[in-house]
């Protein structure tokens, strides 16, 4: 099915909204006519959630006019017209109005859907500090003498412990609180998202001081962090009073600690933000979390008391676009400064790791095979740069580069440069005389001179590398030091019990293909090379990535490809990311990687992306590189199990069966494929 066939929602995303409406002060027909605008533009956006400001229907800043009966009933007009507008439509909303409850006035935030007031939630924490003196007007929730309320001529649900979940979305389970509930130590929402709340709302009035807006965003990151949900926090902007305070109408959407989408600040208009939230995300994350539910145990009686008020959501309509951002290279920061800034954290990761393991086996030498690749490169670098950290000289890297029959004289030479520039012990072994001798063993063809480069050609050549790689640490008394990435541990792009699948200590096991060209480049930028190794470490990240295992094609010169045989690592980064950090449906993934690589204007293009790296996929190559990516991945298991001690550098992967990923070696691919072709 095409992407642009389907709704976001067919993919587990349910799309929600932050409303900021431009208010009169103790207007509530103003504000009604106002709310029900923004109200009909987000359900033409597809919402299913829309969350307007505290007070909204009659303004935050009214003050004293709040326990007048004309606003208040006002409020009451404005909420109905605010409730009959929502019939036919798909958005479930919340609207902030004061309700006399029992005598007592209680700020609320009122949940509407199809007609209907699915529940009223009052305000659980009233602010009485430096501009705040709300308790001079309301009462607080603990205050309500009973659980449910009439309004508007019907018996509502009343309460701080109400979630509301819709039957026909699976995981949309939304929960309410209002402003200061979210800045004290145990917000209502926390017991919410414990109780299986996914998506929870803040109407807030919040004025606006210096710095403000700042902690807003980490307040709003942090609960939907620990949480493992969705925040959407929508707070009173342009048209409140000015009188003592002003206003920024600050509206964010945040999931699980990462910023979606958020207002203009100060804006004068009537603003809709909006954003897609991954359901399937918060799910499979609240899975992994034993710790949560742990926690959910311990409170269990308290969770078990929350109110569930079940709805329906009607379907969302085909949308070609996901209302979000999705990375073309999940493991790599978008932003210069935070690419630095995990450039440096791996690095650092990489050099202690390896540091630790030689000061642990009293071993004070590596050996490693250059090929003048990225892979080997890094691990070099690496490799140096913890000599340095140990205090010991960068003579105890024993480098060498053994050409084979394929290769190239620009490789052999980048790798001579390279050794040579980085002040390491550099040396050449020509293993052709020893693959020959082997080839023959074995009554290869290619051993009586006819030209077959088959996988025992390229095996024999990977085999006899590793082999004198781990022969020459037994001579020097040094550890044999991996090169393979996690790219190719997650393809199986790696030959058994060879350098790039086994070795004393691995320092780029848990580091990423598209990584990896980022690492370098940051560690040219970082100025700590002369300019001879900057010029030669430029030249390997701009090369075609190549085994050099099978000779150049004598018609046209072309080298052989690692990319056009197995598919472009940019997509596999992109596919091995979302399988195992978050294990989506391949269907879901392929929708992904549609958003993102699809031909469309993207407009985010950095310097990250070297202009002839923009590149573009269409749906039946992202499925067929998929399928590819699939079926190794499950059949290379065997491979992982045996993979040597390698330091985990980020959250988003690595491949060990002890630091990671436990999976079994004889799975079957089926399941993931039937998905796929299901899709």
């Amino acid at each position: 099915m095409s992407p642009d066939a389907t709704s976001p929602q067919d993919h587990g995303f349910v799309r929600v909204a932050g409303a900021v409406p431009v208010t009169v002060v103790a207007d509530p027909a103003a504000n009604t006519g106002r709310t029900l605008e923004l109200l009909g533009r987000a359900d033409e956006s597809g919402a299913a959630v829309v969350v307007f400001p505290e007070l909204g229907l009659c303004a935050y800043s009214s003050d004293d006019l709040l326990q007048q009966d004309a606003l208040l009933d006002g409020v009451l007009d404005g909420l109905r017209a605010v409730v009959e507008a929502t019939r036919g439509r798909r958005p479930v909303i919340t609207v902030g109005a004061p309700l006399v409850v029992d005598g007592g006035l209680f700020n609320c935030a009122v949940v509407c859907h199809d007609g209907e007031i699915l529940g009223a939630v009052p305000k659980s924490y009233l602010p009485n500090y430096r501009e705040f003196y709300e308790q001079r007007w309301f009462a607080a929730a603990r205050d309500a003498g009973r659980s449910e309320i009439r309004l508007l001529g019907a018996d509502v649900p009343f309460g701080t412990d109400l979630v509301f979940e819709a039957r026909d979305v699976t995981g949309l389970s939304i929960h309410v609180e209002i402003c200061e509930d979210a800045w004290v130590a145990i917000p209502p929402s926390t017991w919410a998202a414990l109780g299986g709340a996914t998506v929870l709302a803040n109407l807030s009035g919040s004025p606006v001081t210096v710095g403000k807006a700042g902690y807003r965003r980490a307040l709003c990151e942090a609960q939907s962090a620990r949480c493992i949900a969705a925040y959407i926090y929508t707070g009173a902007g342009w048209g409140e009073s000015t009188t003592d305070v002003a206003w920024d109408g600050d509206a964010l959407i945040t999931e699980n600690g990462n910023l979606l989408a958020r207002s203009e600040q100060f804006a004068i208009d009537d603003q809709l933000v909006v954003a897609d939230v991954d359901l399937d995300r918060l799910r499979q994350e609240r899975m992994r979390m034993i710790s949560l539910r742990d926690q959910a145990g311990d409170f269990a009686e308290r969770i078990r008391s929350l109110r569930r008020v079940p709805f329906d959501l009607a379907p969302m309509p085909a949308d070609p676009v996901l209302q979000r951002y999705v990375a073309r290279f999940p493991f790599v920061p978008a932003g210069a400064h935070d690419r630095d800034e995990r450039c440096r954290e791996v690095i650092e990761i990489q050099v202690q790791g390896l540091a630790k393991r030689l000061r642990a086996s009293g071993i004070g030498k590596v050996v490693i095979g250059v090929s003048g690749g990225l892979d080997s490169t890094l691990a070099l670098l690496v490799a140096a740069e913890t000599m340095d950290r140990l205090g010991l000289p960068r003579s105890d890297v024993l480098a060498y580069t053994m050409p084979g029959f394929a290769t190239g004289d620009a490789t052999l030479r980048r790798a001579h440069e390279l050794m040579r520039s980085l002040g390491v012990t550099a040396q050449e072994i020509d293993i052709r005389p020893s693959c020959l001798q082997m080839l023959a063993d074995l009554d290869h063809p290619f051993a009586t001179g006819e030209k077959v480069y088959d996988v025992t050609f390229e095996n024999v050549q990977a085999g006899e590398r590793t082999s004198h790689l781990f022969r020459l640490a037994n001579r020097h008394g040094a550890l044999v030091l991996g090169t393979g990435d996690l790219s190719e541990l997650a393809l199986g792009w790696c030959t058994y019990g060879v350098g790039d699948q086994m070795s004393h200590y691995n320092v780029n096991a848990s580091v990423p293909k598209t990584l990896i060209q980022h690492l370098i480049r940051w560690m040219i930028s970082t100025g700590q090379y002369s300019p001879q190794t900057g010029a030669v470490l430029a030249e390997i990240i701009d090369d075609v990535i190549t085994p050099e295992l099978v000779p150049a094609d004598e018609a046209s010169g072309a080298v052989q490809s690692t990319e056009d045989s197995i598919g472009p690592y940019e997509l596999h980064d992109f596919f091995l990311y979302y399988l195992t950090r978050f294990g989506y449906r391949p269907s879901k993934i392929a929708y992904l990687a549609h958003q993102a690589w699809g031909d469309r204007e993207r407009g985010e293009w950095s310097d990250m992306i070297a202009p002839d790296r923009r590149n573009a996929y269409d749906v039946d190559t992202i499925n067929a590189w998929l399928r590819v990516f699939l079926t190794r991945f499950m059949s290379s298991q065997f491979k992982r199990t045996a993979m040597p001690n390698a330091p985990k550098i980020g959250s988003g992967g690595s491949l060990s069966p002890r630091g990671d990923w436990r999976s079994p070696s004889d799975a079957s691919v089926a399941a993931w494929l039937a998905d796929l072709d299901a899709d």
